[in-house]
């Protein structure tokens, strides 16, 4: 007894004094803070903000996401628990700061899961009601359907650095001079590391009008951190990224996503209604949607739909772990509408999130934030009509006069939004950092490895990999490249390179230049000198010069193929806004077959010399409003929204420079990318010519073939090098990349995110007797289709590990197929990066 009782007043005495404690420690606290969506950063509305220990004491966030109560008797043992519905339940502990008033909170909540988050009870399907009277909505909101519209538009785009670790980063010797950089290194709400290291923000006039249908937009200011590209400054624009959530599929990527709010969203979508709230002193409901199925291009998200209209006030698009992308872990999109004085609705901010894991979840990643937002809308203004008047085509991007050369003062005034506290560091951050000798020296050898080009002033020395090669002709080659830069002249490049091959014995190289007499729009002159080995292959899409894969595994029992040529080319290339562009050509060219391929001996006759052409030629290229990113000097093109037409005529003339050959040739091609969601994508390219002339095969059409098992997308991969001859011909491919297709229904495919694809390609080809005659030379074994078809066709794996694809290709005709089972059927490796 006396041990119980002992005990008792031990237990006692601690219970008083933790009481006693307490009570004394307890004050009272001001929470202040925001609830957040994790993934688009966005407040969320009505979420309920409680202590846990005093359930009596808590407040509904405000439209903005903001809660602000008091707690009375605030102890350290205190915590907050967030609810809001569509999102998981979260309890966060309150830090005790004993001589702060007040506490400040930045909380972000994860969207709930079908496990039991979300538990919704309904009689009927008020989601799927809700969603067709959307539907039937929908085209009251699409703003294009105005007579013309225009606002004023400010976009910032941000790139962070996740997972970074600031004491392995300190122990690193090379990067100890940068470790300033850490000071701007913050965590989220999560507790993970991020680092801002670009910033661009641009601010601009968008303008629409109908009848005619022309777009405009002139940017007024624009501002990066770090490098700086017109181009660049021209898509960071509203011209290029618009997201129209009323239409049936949305652009993800290179991919097309179902909209939820697609006229058969039904069939690719589950809706809910969550709750009802008064904004705008309108009824909205929120709903909640999510995909039917995995695997397929869907969202999963919520929105808020006003009840008088059936229009979107907010809309939060999150792609699903299970959609067919690469290195991507999240990636969000979130839009919110205001309501105009004539009831409609406009867009008024514009959001995209993308975490990209090139290495893995956990290691060293990266955040894409853009921001759009817009203001000074107008609707039916017929001074918007006279301001799109100015356009000259289309869709016209003009950049102001000295765009980047605002100060910190305008920025302040004229941007929509402020920069958050990281954000305005990486400014000065960057500034800092590019000017230290160290990291220059850092980013040009980085941009050695990666580009092959280095930087000695105003030359350049590269590409690396073109140093040492061999074969079996030269043996060991090695080459040498220099090249002028912008350093040098800002209108010229020159270029040239020498090399030697050890076994030949030969000098080879190539001299070339290229003047820009104006970028936009383009106009150059070229000139250049060559004398080298060339596969002697033109393809119908581009030209196909030596690359890393000719050393590839080679088909048995196939000779390899050399020519060797002097070339001389003057070409003069003039653009015109639209989209066309003119090449005029002078080329002369003397070839000279060196292995396996009938030699000059065989082709004398004729008042020039052997295998000697002169050609004078114009080609045609129309490629509709295409749009480009473009450095220095060259640029590289994005495409154009509509197919792409190139035509040739050629001429050639004899003796001209010794040139022995007379003849005429006329190509042409169209060729168009095109999606076809929710199929994927689809590659066509329709292509013919004919030659009038007798003629040696150096100038006929060598239909491209490929003799390595690395594919090749523009040539015949079960044929052989100068294995077809023709002077006229007409042929077609065709790729069908279906995206995860049958893949998505297999747990283990889907998850390993392949891709699933078709090909085929049909040529028809004559040759006229004269050139057969000339060119069927004993010992070699050249070929005429003579107007049958050649057939082939293949599918395979794309996607494998995230970068390589697999072909398995058949040779259908013409038949009889040859007897060897390597030349009727084959599998091709190749390497594609992409997401």
């Amino acid at each position: 007894m006396n041990k119980l009782l002992l005990k008792f007043l031990i237990t006692c005495f601690i219970l008083f004094t933790n009481y006693n404690w307490c009570t004394a420690q307890a004050t009272q606290k001001v929470l202040v803070g925001i609830v957040k969506d994790k993934g688009n950063e966005e407040g969320i509305a009505n979420a309920s903000v409680k202590s846990l220990n005093q359930m009596f004491y808590g407040a509904f966030t405000n439209q903005q996401g903001e809660f602000n109560f008091k707690v009375p008797n605030a102890t350290p043992k205190d915590s907050l628990i967030i609810e809001a519905i569509g999102f998981a339940v979260k309890t966060i502990y309150i830090p005790y700061l004993p001589n702060n008033d007040t506490v400040f909170f930045n909380i972000d909540l994860d969207r709930a899961k079908e496990s039991g988050d979300i538990v919704v009870k309904t009689k009927s399907n008020r989601g799927l009601i809700i969603w067709k009277k959307i539907v039937t909505n929908k085209y009251k909101y699409d703003k294009n359907i105005f007579k013309n519209f225009s606002y004023e538009a400010y976009n910032k785009l941000e790139l962070d650095i996740n997972n970074l670790n600031k004491k392995k980063i300190n122990d690193i010797k090379f990067l100890k001079p940068f470790a300033f950089m850490l000071n701007s290194v913050d965590s989220n709400a999560q507790g993970k590391t991020f680092l801002p290291i670009y910033l661009t923000e641009t601010l601009s006039n968008y303008y629409y009008t109908k009848a005619p249908k022309r777009y405009r937009e002139t940017i007024k200011a624009s501002r990066s951190s770090g490098y700086e590209n017109p181009s660049i400054t021209k898509m960071m624009g509203s011209m290029y990224q618009q997201v129209n959530i009323y239409s049936n599929f949305i652009p993800v990527f290179d991919k097309q996503f179902v909209s939820p709010f697609s006229d058969n969203g039904d069939a690719y979508y589950k809706y809910r209604i969550l709750d009802t709230m008064r904004m705008d002193n309108t009824k909205h409901y929120h709903m909640l949607f999510e995909p039917r199925r995995k695997g397929e291009n869907t969202f999963e998200g919520d929105c808020w739909v006003a009840d008088d209209f059936w229009a979107i006030k907010k809309v939060s698009l999150k792609v699903g772990k299970d959609a067919n992308i690469n290195f991507l872990e999240n990636l969000n999109l979130y839009q919110e509408f205001n309501r105009l004085p004539d009831s409609s609705y406009f867009i008024v901010k514009d959001k995209f999130y993308a975490d990209i894991y090139p290495v893995g979840k956990n290691k060293l990643s990266f955040q894409g934030k853009k921001t759009t937002t817009y203001k000074n809308i107008l609707v039916n203004n017929s001074a918007i009509v006279d301001s799109v008047k100015l356009n000259k085509i289309k869709e016209e991007i003009i950049i102001a006069n000295n765009y980047n050369k605002f100060n910190d003062t305008f920025w302040n005034n004229k941007r929509h939004e402020n920069l958050t506290k990281n954000e305005a560091g990486v400014y000065h951050m960057i500034d800092t950092l590019t000017n230290m000798p160290l990291f220059k020296r850092y980013n040009n050898s980085v941009a050695f490895l990666g580009t092959g080009y280095k930087s000695f002033g105003n030359i350049d020395i590269g590409p690396w990999y073109n140093w040492v090669s061999a074969n079996n002709v030269e043996g060991t080659r090695v080459r040498f490249d220099l090249t002028t830069n912008r350093g040098f002249n800002k209108k010229l490049i020159l270029h040239g390179y020498a090399a030697y091959g050890f076994t030949d014995k030969r000098f080879k190289g190539k001299l070339e230049g290229l003047y820009l007499l104006s970028r936009s729009p383009r106009l150059y002159l070229y000139a250049g000198v060559a004398q080298d080995y060339d596969n002697g292959q033109q393809y119908y899409d581009e030209i196909s010069t030596d690359n890393i894969f000719s050393l590839a595994i080679r088909k048995p029992n196939v000779p390899i193929k050399f020519m060797a040529i002097e070339q001389q080319q003057i070409e003069v290339f003039k653009e015109w806004p639209i989209g066309l562009g003119a090449y005029f050509t002078a080329l002369h060219k003397v070839y000279e077959p060196i292995r396996n391929l009938p030699l000059k001996a065989n082709f004398t006759g004729g008042t020039g010399d052997p295998l000697n052409n002169f050609e004078l030629s114009i080609r045609l290229r129309f490629a509709y409003l295409e749009k480009f990113i473009e450095n220095s000097f060259y640029r590289t093109s994005l495409g154009s929204s509509a197919p792409i037409i190139d035509m040739r005529f050629s001429k050639g003339i004899s003796g001209v420079l010794n040139s022995n050959y007379s003849y005429s040739k006329i190509t042409a091609s169209i060729s168009d990318y095109i999606k076809i969601a929710p199929y994927g994508s689809l590659y066509a390219n329709i292509y013919g010519g004919k030659i009038f002339g007798n003629l040696p095969y150096t100038m006929l059409e060598a239909h491209p073939g490929n003799e390595i098992f690395y594919y090749n997308k523009y040539a015949f991969n079960m044929m052989n090098r100068f294995e077809y001859l023709s002077d006229q011909f007409l042929g077609a491919n065709v790729e069908h990349n279906i995206g995860n297709g049958i893949f998505r229904l297999i747990p283990i495919t889907r998850k390993l995110k392949f891709r699933q694809f078709w090909q085929a390609k049909v040529l028809w080809s004559t040759l006229n007797a004269k050139n057969i005659a000339l060119n069927f030379v004993p010992g070699h074994n050249f070929k005429t289709l003579n107007g049958k078809p050649y057939i082939e066709a293949g599918t395979g794996i794309d996607n494998i590990f995230r970068v390589l694809r697999l072909d398995f290709v058949w040779r259908i005709a013409p038949t009889p197929l040859p007897v060897p089972r390597y030349s009727r059927f084959g599998v091709f490796g190749s390497f594609k990066i992409g997401l």
